[in-house]
């Protein structure tokens, strides 16, 4: 009986099924779908959590920048030293304090669930897998690849080096992204100079290397599943850039993997979640000093434009 059942789906067929109503995830839930389909469908090593039986660590540390002033030399030392250790131990922290205006943080989660609630018209003419184009709007860039597909949706937006026209973006959020994204923009030249400080290179470093002129966004959407035991929000992975900034809602969920086992992080009201990317990454295991350094994260700043230009 069960090999007649998974003979039977067509999942090339679901996929397109799916992906043709242009309404995403979300559509499936406006419909009042009862069961998950098969298409979301996990694993059970996938969905298997396994958690440390004891250890000293219980979640990625957090770090009061004191609004990107420090009252003296001190604490500014105090926090580039945590950030170190932090960013070898974890690959992970948050931050609080760190200059971008609660009130904004609240307006730009409200604008990202605004789009994603629209009507299934008005947010149609935005879906395609046209990944040119500088806004996209879509479930899962990997829907027709990957082995299951994930319980989200997803608009994404390419805002720096070459910013998108105003008019391209969608009214509802439009302002709150412009806004919201300069002070990412700000706060990450922040971060790498503390980044720079705690890699023994001079504070400019990562920022003379352009490291933060490109800033991509993805605003993900999770609307509520029939199911939860059968999928993922998201599935693990790592970001291949250079640094992450992530904008957190009270809904908690994510978790970061450590020597094999999963942690979870708890919603700290007001703080954002800092992710070091695979290329920062990748660059700071070569360093043993300053000279090492600049070969090393000059090949990865190569790589990473050209995997943009292509």
């Amino acid at each position: 009986m069960e090999t007649m059942k998974i003979a039977s789906f067509d999942r090339v067929s679901e996929l397109k099924a799916f992906d043709e109503t242009k309404t995403g995830v979300k559509g499936l839930v406006d419909a009042g779908v009862l069961e998950v389909p098969r298409i979301f469908h996990h694993s059970s090593l996938k969905l298997s959590n396994p958690k440390p039986l004891s250890s000293d660590f219980t979640t990625i540390p957090t770090f009061d920048l004191g609004g990107r002033v420090f009252a003296d030399e001190t604490k500014r030392k105090n926090v580039v030293q945590g950030i170190k250790e932090a960013s070898e131990k974890w690959g992970f922290f948050q931050v609080i304090n760190h200059g971008v205006p609660l009130d904004l943080l609240e307006k730009m989660k409200d604008g990202v669930r605004g789009f994603h609630e629209q009507l299934p018209e008005v947010r149609k003419q935005y879906y395609g897998r046209d990944f040119s184009k500088k806004f996209m709007y879509l479930s899962n860039f990997d829907l027709f690849s990957s082995p299951a597909a994930n319980w989200r949706d997803t608009f994404s937006c390419t805002i720096a080096p070459d910013p998108p026209k105003p008019e391209d973006l969608p009214e509802i959020c439009r302002d709150v992204m412009l806004e919201y994204t300069k002070h990412v923009m700000n706060l990450g030249q922040f971060l790498f100079e503390m980044l720079s400080e705690a890699l023994g290179l001079d504070p400019n470093y990562l920022n003379e290397m352009d490291c933060s002129k490109g800033l991509h966004m993805l605003n993900h959407y999770y609307p509520p599943c029939p199911e939860p035991d059968l999928t993922l929000g998201t599935t693990q992975h790592s970001d291949s850039s250079f640094l992450t900034v992530l904008l957190p809602d009270q809904i908690e969920g994510l978790q970061v993997n450590r020597e094999g086992h999963w942690y979870d992080v708890p919603h700290v009201p007001g703080a954002l979640i800092i992710n070091i990317g695979d290329l920062l990454q990748f660059g700071a295991s070569c360093i043993s000093k300053q000279s090492q350094a600049s070969s090393c994260l000059h090949r990865v700043l190569l790589h990473h434009w050209s995997k943009t230009e292509s």
